[in-house]
């Protein structure tokens, strides 16, 4: 097999490929990291090993004869093929990772359900996923990619808006047992409230804020039940523990499960909500942009 082959060396033909293409054996010097007299003296041995002239010498510079053409044309499908093959190769063997940070809610109800789909799409990446209720630790050194609430002035990161806060209250169908639906005002205003405090409830919206947007009259009671972790605070919804404030775009799922449901109707939104932040010292390399792309395509598939 490949007889016409013979003892023929790569480098003889990379050297014929890049002077053939450049026309000029300094070009192809340049290109190869080597001298011009170098590619001239493999040009030579190529040419005798083959017993046959591949360049015409002329005037200021070399013109390929019509054996050069044709080992030309042959050398090039070939060079190209087996770089093709190396690439595959080289994805298939090598795995970025991807640093993603978020906070837990986001993360849990959001993330975690679709992150399959992207391994699906691009089986060579591995995305790390970082958690944290805590905004500024989100943005740190290593994060390739963040997403985050708030209002979209990250001075950390360029950032590309996602979906805005839109929430309504939610909890077990367990909770309404023994309650007439749909729900009176008097009954509702009775069932325990979970309540988040900490960091992130300093932006998102609270009992108060979401009893005027509804404009349920008093006040909301203080509830026995505070979490600093979202994610905990939908869990005790769940198990029937009290209402919480659901996020659409992180209960919805829940909903369609009939984990949870909602006691009454009406939402409120906000200005603030989620954004993709790419970091200002990262590159906008082609893995984190790929991931930007597949959150907003997610996100529009909702």
């Amino acid at each position: 097999m490949y007889e016409n082959i013979g003892a023929l060396s790569l480098d003889l033909l990379r050297a014929f490929e890049s002077a053939a293409r450049l026309r000029g054996f300094t070009a192809a010097a340049v290109e190869l990291g080597t001298t011009q007299p170098a590619i001239s003296q493999q040009i030579k041995r190529l040419e005798e090993q083959l017993a046959t002239r591949l360049f015409d010498r002329i005037y200021r510079g070399i013109a390929l004869t019509d054996a050069g053409h044709a080992l030309f044309e042959a050398v090039q499908a070939g060079l190209q093929r087996i770089d093709d093959g190396l690439q595959t190769i080289t994805a298939q063997t090598q795995h970025e990772v991807l640093q993603v940070s978020t906070d837990f809610a986001f993360a849990a109800y959001w993330l975690m359900p679709r992150l399959h789909r992207f391994h699906q799409r691009y089986p060579q990446v591995d995305v790390s996923l970082v958690t944290s209720e805590r905004s500024h630790a989100l943005l740190r050194p290593d994060i390739d990619v963040a997403v985050l609430f708030g209002d979209g002035r990250f001075r950390q990161g360029e950032s590309h808006w996602l979906f805005n806060e839109e929430v309504y209250p939610v909890c077990s169908p367990r909770l309404l047992a023994g309650y007439r639906q749909p729900l009176a005002l008097d009954a509702w205003i009775e069932l325990p409230l979970l309540h988040l405090r900490g960091e992130s409830s300093s932006q998102w919206f609270d009992w108060n804020n979401l009893f005027r947007a509804l404009h349920i009259p008093g006040v909301p009671a203080p509830g026995q039940l505070r979490f600093d972790n979202y994610t905990l605070l939908i869990q005790a919804a769940i198990a029937g523990q009290g209402v919480a404030i659901g996020w659409r775009h992180l209960v919805d799922a829940l909903l369609d499960q009939e984990l949870l449901c909602r006691p009454i109707q009406g939402s409120a939104t906000s200005a603030l909500g989620y954004y993709v932040v790419v970091p200002q010292r990262k590159r906008r390399g082609q893995m984190v942009q790929r991931f930007l792309d597949w959150v907003i395509e997610e996100q529009a598939q909702r």
